[in-house]
């Protein structure tokens, strides 16, 4: 539900009513998913409660789908956004249920779960019994506490109201939190953890997507440019380098207007960029100026979701299809070879390394 084409038409959907999820309870499976691998979430239909989770054990090249509902006999809800592991335990964002689920992240059962969330999108731990959560639609950043599943506070985003308030993904560094704010916005905003208040904010380009934090302690994010006649406006997507220490832009790479830059990732070095562009496009975080050919062609395909593995270098880009039927994930090397290729959910938005 990341996507622009949603903002128009779900707004007032989600100020006149709150989660009509019903988790429907049956027979329970048995997993035991010891060692290295991924989990996918598949954010599903906006409104049809068919989102899922999915994993891949790279080793055996072997994908079981439907995980959190085969385990806990219930439907995980509606759009999977994200998910976060922290101490073995796995924290699974669930957007329009406003839910975020813990599950044991070998067997897949549920732990725990917070609730009364707005429209969560991502969790940053700062500790056991602290993280924050960012919301679409709100202007507040959540604070919780994982031991307790409870919310324990909020962050005030100064210049937002609850109808445009929009934060997304967050990086560390020392005591401080970045968070980029992507619907209809244009800032980094800067969070003392000691204080859980923001005291400085960066504009860059019309709605930046991601954020992450490279070797050298500089921060790169991806604007999409918004998209023709929206009211916030509309520019050429541009990718953004901002040193850490000084909060201030170092880089800044615009691409051409139309483009659908997105999905920014690093490599387990922190040395290599990866986005999608229609298709996936790798750069070094030393280099000048933008590649000229992409690291994968898309070849008709719809790619939208996108990691690089920890481990090896893999490169993994999700299909969606054509946004109604189980979509699917392929797995490169680093060098661009195709090792395999599985069906996972409805619309894979998301990977998270165990």
């Amino acid at each position: 539900m990341r996507k622009c084409r949603y903002i128009g038409c779900v707004v007032t959907l989600l100020l006149l009513c709150t989660a009509c999820m019903k988790w429907e309870y049956g027979i329970e499976e048995e997993f035991s998913a010891s060692g290295d691998g991924v989990f996918i979430t598949n954010e599903g239909n906006f409104q049809y409660g068919n989102a899922s989770l999915s994993y891949y054990d790279p080793t055996t090249m072997t994908v079981e789908n439907e995980v959190f509902n085969r385990a806990n006999a219930m439907k995980l809800g509606d759009v999977a956004q994200s998910m976060i592991i922290h101490d073995n335990v796995g924290w699974v964002v669930v957007n329009n249920s406003h839910v975020i689920f813990a599950i044991d992240i070998n067997t897949f059962k549920e732990r725990g779960r917070i609730t009364n969330l707005t429209s969560p999108r991502y969790m940053h731990f700062l500790s056991d019994e602290k993280a924050y959560v960012t919301q679409l639609w709100d202007n507040r950043i959540f604070i919780v506490n994982p031991k307790r599943y409870e919310i324990i506070g909020y962050i005030e985003c100064p210049g937002m109201t609850m109808e445009n308030g929009s934060t997304e993904q967050m990086v560390q560094y020392g005591k401080y939190v970045y968070v980029n704010c992507w619907s209809y916005n244009n800032r980094i905003l800067k969070i003392d953890t000691e204080t859980d208040r923001v005291v400085d904010e960066l504009v860059v380009g019309i709605q930046p997507t991601s954020l992450v934090l490279d070797k050298n302690n500089k921060m790169w994010t991806i604007t999409d440019g918004g998209y023709e006649n929206s009211p916030y406006g509309y520019e050429a997507p541009t990718l953004y380098c901002i040193d850490a220490e000084t909060f201030t832009i170092e880089k800044q790479f615009r691409f051409r207007l139309g483009d659908k830059a997105s999905e920014l990732q690093l490599n387990r070095a922190g040395d290599m960029l990866y986005w999608l562009n229609d298709d996936v496009w790798a750069m070094s975080v030393d280099d000048t100026r933008l590649p000229i050919r992409p690291f994968l062609e898309s070849k008709g395909t719809i790619y939208y979701g996108l990691t690089v593995s920890p481990g090896n270098g893999d490169v993994y880009v999700a299909d969606a299809i054509d946004y109604q039927q189980p979509g699917k994930v392929y797995r490169y090397t680093s060098d661009g070879i195709l090792q395999d290729e599985f069906y996972v959910g409805i619309i894979p938005g998301a990977f998270c390394w165990k």
